[in-house]
C-alpha cells in the first residue's frame, strides 16, 4: 500500500540532489574530477569502486583519513546504514538455510518491553521489518517519552526504521541464542571473504587506517567507537570488502535465485518508481530494462552508498568521511552509472 510516510533516510540523503545532477562533467579524467570534488566540498577522503560484468573494473581512492594517511581500498570506513545490507543478508541466509520463515511472527522469540501491552506487536514479521513497514519511527529517541510505540498497524504503510531492524536483531539473537556479530561472521563475512569488516569496534579494527568522520569544514569529529552491535548502523568495512560483497551478489553466487528475486521485488511503495524490497530500496523501469538495488548510509561525518544493477552486472560503491560526502556520492552516480544513474537521480 502506498504511504504518506516517506523514508527519513531518503529525505536526508537526497537534499541538493537536483543541483548535483544538473552539473556537467569537464574534460578532466575521472580521477582528476574526483580529486577536485574533495576540495570543492571540504571532504577529506573518498573511495569509489565500480563493477562491470560482475568484476571490479575501477577503483578510485583520493584524499586522506583522520590521521593524515592516504585513503586506500583497505582504509576502514564507518558506513552507517549500509549496516542494514549485512543484517538483511544474514537474515535471508537463515531463510535460505531453512532456519527462519519470512512470515513467522517475531513475538515467538522477542517482544520489546515498550510494546508488550500493544497487541499489534503480534503482527511483526521478518518480511514486514525488512520492508520498513514495522510502524516504528527511525529511532525511539524520536518519541516524546523515548519509548518505542507503533505509529500505525505493522504492514499497513512504509516508514524507514532502524528500530525495526533492531527489533529483528533481538528476535534473531533470542531464537538462535547467538549474537548478530557471530551470525553475520558465519553467514556473510566469512563466506564472502570480507575479512576486514565488523559490526563492532574490536581489537583487529585498531590495526587499520581509519577514515574517521569530519564536519562540513573538513574538521575531524571526535569519533565514538561502538562496542555493541546495532543491526541498522555503525558497520566498519573497507572498499575492498564491500566490492567483494557487491560482486558476489551480482554474480548470483550468494543467495539462491528465488530468494534474490524476493529480496529485489517491490514490497512497499515510497513514491512512484521507488519501493522498498527486503532491506533494499528498489528502482524499477530504468533504461535498458534495468532495475537497481540501492542502499545508503549517513551519520555524523560519514556518507556512503551502494548501487547494484543486476541485469547488466554493474555496481557502484562510494564511501566518504565528511558531512558533505552525500553530494559527492550523488556525483559518483551520475559520473559512473551513465543512463541508469541519471534516471535514478531523476527519481529523487
Amino acid at each position: 500500500m502506498k504511504s504518506v510516510y516517506f523514508s527519513s533516510m531518503l529525505v536526508l540523503l537526497f537534499i541538493n540532489v537536483r543541483a548535483q545532477k544538473n552539473q556537467t562533467n569537464d574534460n578532466t579524467t575521472e580521477e582528476q574530477q574526483v580529486g577536485n570534488w574533495l576540495g570543492e566540498a571540504n571532504v577529506p577522503g573518498i573511495a569509489i569502486l565500480k563493477i562491470e560484468n560482475g568484476n571490479v573494473a575501477k577503483t578510485i581512492v583520493k584524499g586522506i583519513d583522520v590521521n593524515g594517511n592516504e585513503i586506500t581500498a583497505s582504509t576502514l570506513f564507518d558506513v552507517a546504514s549500509l549496516t542494514k545490507t549485512i543484517t538483511t543478508l544474514t537474515t535471508l541466509k537463515l531463510v535460505e538455510n531453512g532456519d527462519l520463515d519470512l512470515d513467522e511472527p517475531l513475538y515467538k522469540y522477542w517482544i520489546d518491553p515498550d510494546v508488550q501491552e500493544d497487541s499489534r506487536h503480534k503482527k511483526l514479521t521478518t518480511r514486514i521489518v525488512l520492508s520498513h513497514r514495522s510502524g516504528f519511527k527511525n529511532w525511539r529517541y524520536m518519541y516524546e517519552d523515548k519509548k518505542l510505540s507503533f505509529d500505525f498497524e505493522p504492514g499497513e504503510k512504509v516508514q524507514y526504521s532502524g528500530e525495526g531492524f533492531e527489533y529483528l536483531r533481538n528476535a534473531l539473537e533470542h531464537k538462535f541464542a547467538t549474537s548478530l556479530e557471530k551470525l553475520s561472521d558465519s553467514l556473510v563475512f566469512n563466506p564472502i571473504g570480507m575479512e576486514n569488516s565488523a559490526l563492532v569496534w574490536n581489537k583487529k579494527m585498531e590495526s587499520f587506517d581509519f577514515a574517521g568522520s569530519h564536519d562540513k569544514g573538513g574538521k575531524a569529529y571526535e569519533y565514538q567507537k561502538s562496542y555493541e552491535a546495532n543491526a541498522a548502523d555503525n558497520l566498519l568495512t573497507t572498499l575492498s570488502d564491500f566490492g567483494k560483497l557487491s560482486a558476489t551478489l551480482l554474480n548470483s553466487s550468494y543467495l539462491e535465485k528465488t530468494l534474490f528475486e524476493e529480496m529485489s521485488r517491490p514490497h512497499s511503495e515510497v513514491r512512484e518508481g521507488i519501493h522498498f524490497g527486503l532491506g533494499w530500496i528498489v528502482f524499477q523501469n530504468l533504461p535498458n530494462e534495468e532495475y537497481a538495488l540501492f542502499n545508503a548510509g549517513s551519520d555524523q561525518g560519514v556518507n556512503s552508498l551502494i548501487v547494484l544493477l543486476p541485469k547488466s552486472n554493474t555496481g557502484l560503491v562510494v564511501m566518504t568521511n565528511g558531512d558533505n560526502g552525500r553530494g559527492l556520492a550523488m556525483k559518483a552516480i551520475k559520473t559512473f552509472l551513465d543512463e541508469p544513474g541519471n534516471e535514478i537521480l531523476n527519481r529523487f
